[in-house]
């Protein structure tokens, strides 16, 4: 699980990400990543957006549990002014973890890619 420290928890982090972030769309999630010029020290920052049209409120749950197993590991690869927000799409719900895991190291790889970072 993702500690206290590396979760979204404004909205205002959520809005600006997704409305000034780079947005890699995935199979399966949409990936949007911000990097902050001016980190708080609080290290990079991961958020879900997890919409009714995943599924029943179980459903949407267990994908939420999924995304923040699959995105603990990746913070050690994020610039400590990053901000991650994952999108899950309907199609979410029934795919593996491994398959999530995979387009989220992909969307992350395109990302930093195209912004020409090292990460």
């Amino acid at each position: 699980m993702l500690s206290a420290g590396n979760r979204m928890r404004r909205s205002t982090e959520f809005d600006a990400t997704v409305r000034h972030g780079l947005r890699i769309v995935q199979p399966d999630a949409i990936v949007y990543v911000r990097r902050s010029d001016e980190p708080d020290g609080s290290g990079p920052r991961v958020g879900l957006i997890i919409a009714k049209s995943v599924g029943t409120a179980v459903d949407r749950h267990r994908v939420a549990r999924r995304l923040r197993h699959v995105a603990r590991p990746m913070l050690a690869a994020l610039h400590p002014g990053d901000r991650v927000v994952i999108r899950a799409l309907p199609s979410s719900r029934d795919v593996s973890s491994a398959w999530l895991e995979q387009q989220l190291r992909s969307g992350l790889r395109r990302a930093f890619a195209l912004a020409g970072t090292d990460r």
